[in-house]
């Protein structure tokens, strides 16, 4: 049973600022959260449907939970449909950076089905560092942590102040714009870094001042009618790009 206690407390963790304070976020579903356990993030707790065969699992694995029932969970789910468990999780100190290989910038993104789709690419293509505006969504957002599917254990996730940490930069800086040089015919590095900018308004005007090259995804329509592509698919088709271009045949 789900105490008032512990429904305020979950429910005050869709807020940043009480995730900031507690240092700890709300995972829903039984693929997140196993995957979190899986890994090194701290479970701090754990309410799943009684009849679960996730609750089965969870005894064979000697994890402490507590079981509720599907109405409790509903009352307190982030999502528009509740699943049958969910945990709280700690956030894990911040590591230190690599500043090696390809690393990806979100300059503003807001959307948290674009940042969890964001994190997975990431986990997919193999990008170990994820470096965010501090106006990027918090990627410890429930929606976010949920559209992740557990790669937000795989990837460092850091929120920085874009103009200095670019500026530190000695990697080339490459950008998405619908002027830049088309990214099929470009030979790109192993060693870089790709700013990916805000759902409508691209990347801004201070961070395109920093970047280096200008890339651009062409349009094959025969109207070419189509304003924009949507961040995270532009984001899937640039690492593919910067992957390939990597490869030794």
């Amino acid at each position: 049973m789900l105490s008032k206690s512990q429904s305020k407390r979950i429910t005050s963790l869709g807020q940043k600022k009480y995730r900031i304070k507690e240092q700890a976020f709300v995972a829903e579903g039984v693929k997140v959260i196993q995957e979190l356990l899986d890994s090194t993030f701290k479970l701090d707790g754990l309410w799943v449907e009684e009849e679960a065969a996730f609750a089965k699992a969870l005894s064979a694995q000697n994890i402490t939970f507590e079981t509720v029932t599907a109405q409790e969970l509903k009352k307190v789910t982030f999502l528009s449909t509740s699943q049958t468990a969910l945990a709280i999780f700690k956030i894990p100190a911040a590591e230190s950076k690599k500043r090696e290989g390809l690393t990806l910038v979100l300059d503003d993104v807001r959307d948290p089905g674009n940042l969890g789709t964001i994190i997975r690419l990431c986990d997919w293509f193999g990008i170990t560092e994820l470096v965010c505006s501090k106006q990027t969504v918090d990627c410890y957002n429930p929606k976010v942590v949920q559209a992740t599917m557990g790669s937000l254990t795989r990837v460092q996730i850091s929120y920085e102040d874009l103009n200095a940490y670019l500026a530190s930069e000695k990697r080339p800086v490459y950008g998405t714009f619908m002027d830049g040089e088309d990214i099929y015919k470009s030979v790109l590095p192993k060693e870089a870094i790709l700013v990916m900018g805000n759902e409508a308004n691209g990347i801004s005007a201070e961070i395109e001042s920093l970047v280096t090259n200008r890339l651009g995804i062409p349009r094959f329509g025969p109207q070419q009618a189509t304003e924009s592509l949507n961040v995270a698919t532009a984001t899937a088709i640039c690492l593919s790009e910067f992957r390939r271009s990597s490869l030794v045949y």
